[in-house]
């Protein structure tokens, strides 16, 4: 099954368009998006499953905030024990050669598209999952073409106002309601593809 988890806002914001080194989401969004995973032990289960695949895709905003030509000293905003644990699939237009870093993450650069990036993660995968780790343009695309079985939005309740939205551009998409829950801080909000 390929999944996506995304936080985003109450306006399916999931990042600004001025991400930098000091500002990974923007300087509007910093990491509010995110004070839900870090600071309140009521979303365990949902953190857990967004790192519970058998490989991942990303973008390469989600990678890096350089632009052109790779930086090769930067290996990602983890550091040097990414948080996936496995092959990850970086989407981007620059080639570059594969990045192993501890903890069992390799990341690969994928020039052909999200549909190739797509079928080398489900090649790595095995019989497990493939994430969608973001952002939300990789999400977007992987939705427009079809490729999400199920999709979790984790909603933050504050607006941005301007930013990259889920499901701008994507047409005709149907998704069926499987899961709630609201705690304080966030509401996690399941979907998954029809099957018939």
């Amino acid at each position: 099954m390929i999944t996506a988890d995304m936080a985003v806002s109450l306006d399916l914001v999931g990042s600004g368009h001025d991400q930098s080194l000091e500002h990974p989401f923007g300087p509007r969004i910093g990491h509010r998006l995110h004070t839900w995973m870090f600071e309140h032990d009521d979303s365990t289960d949902e953190v857990a499953a967004i790192v519970d695949a058998g490989a991942f895709v990303m973008g390469r905003n989600m990678f890096t905030p350089g632009r052109g030509d790779w930086d090769l000293d930067w290996q990602g905003w983890w550091g040097p024990e990414p948080p996936y644990h496995a092959p990850v699939f970086v989407l981007t237009h620059h080639e570059r050669e594969p990045l192993e870093l501890e903890g069992g993450t390799t990341f690969h650069f994928v020039t052909a598209g999200i549909e190739a990036a797509v079928d080398r993660a489900r090649e790595a995968a095995g019989d497990r999952n493939v994430s969608i780790a973001g952002g939300v343009s990789t999400l977007n695309a992987a939705l427009g073409a079809g490729l999400v079985d199920e999709l979790r939005l984790h909603v933050v309740p504050f607006t941005v106002g301007e930013g990259l939205r889920v499901f701008d551009g994507v047409d005709d998409l149907a998704l069926e309601p499987v899961a709630s829950r609201t705690t304080p801080w966030v509401t996690h909000v399941t979907w998954r593809r029809p099957t018939s």
